[in-house]
């Protein structure tokens, strides 16, 4: 399932990435967002995510949303 269909509220555990830019994976990396790493999805909006990744709480597109699978 993509991060963009995950329910509000309840946390997940990033299963992979897909994405080939090797410049996504290390800024996706630094938020601490990789395999085997709980997210919790905050809010949805028509233009992205809000998540929570460790102790922090980050904006993503759909775009980037649609590449993290949970």
């Amino acid at each position: 399932m993509y991060l963009l269909d995950a329910q509000v509220g309840k946390e997940h555990i990033v299963k992979a990435l897909l994405t080939n830019d090797e410049e996504l994976n290390s800024f996706l990396f630094s938020l601490g967002c990789y395999e085997g790493q709980p997210i919790t999805v905050i809010a949805k909006r028509r233009g992205g995510l809000t998540v929570s990744i460790k102790d922090g709480r980050y904006s993503i597109d759909n775009a980037l949303a649609k590449a993290i699978i949970i």
